[in-house]
């Protein structure tokens, strides 16, 4: 494991975050309050109460700030990034141990709102990534047409792909089929 089990869900959840948008999935993926309910029950949010517009607002602006931090490839712009994130919430770090998994660290205030939550755990996540050298691990799908993006956390860094049931399967029977007509007679 690279990051601990608290660091890849935050990151699995970022991922998810970017994927929603109109770019990366064809349409608006977090279009009302429904979607985002549905949202941050698919990424089991834990301390999150009633949502509100303001949840859905904060979310699509976080979606655009996060993606960015995928598309640098310079460490200090990815710094300045997590660091923009990171400083506007109240960032209150606390052990927890809810729903029975062991102990952990969440780093929002509890009863914070959803936005601040995704805020906090999100660039608290990317700052991890950042500070472990790792920034070539956050990339966009290698597929061509394919917007989303991914964290690869292979042990050898070889993830090149959003899915391996849609784009890495059809980009490997693009080249199975290339290779059997370079061998046909």
């Amino acid at each position: 494991m690279i990051f601990n089990h608290d660091a890849e869900h935050a990151l699995g959840v970022v991922v998810d975050l970017v994927n929603t948008s109109p770019a990366a999935c064809g349409r608006e993926g977090l279009g009302d309050l429904e979607a985002l309910r549905a949202f941050v029950e698919r990424n089991r949010f834990s301390d999150v109460s009633g949502l509100a517009r303001a949840d859905l607002e904060r979310a699509h602006a976080l979606r655009g700030r996060f993606h960015e931090v995928f598309l640098t490839t310079r460490t200090a712009t990815a710094v300045a990034l997590v660091n923009e994130v990171v400083a506007e919430v109240r960032a209150t770090p606390r052990l927890t141990d809810h729903d029975g998994h062991d102990w952990h660290v969440h780093f929002f205030a509890p009863g914070a709102p959803m936005g601040e939550h995704l805020a906090a755990e999100g660039g608290m996540a990317l700052a991890f990534v950042v500070a472990a050298g790792e920034l070539e691990r956050l990339r966009t799908c290698a597929a061509p047409g394919c917007a989303r993006v991914l964290v690869d956390l292979s042990r050898n860094r070889c993830r090149r792909y959003c899915d391996t049931r849609t784009c890495g399967n059809r980009m490997h029977v693009a080249a199975y089929r290339a290779r059997r007509r370079e061998t046909a007679p």
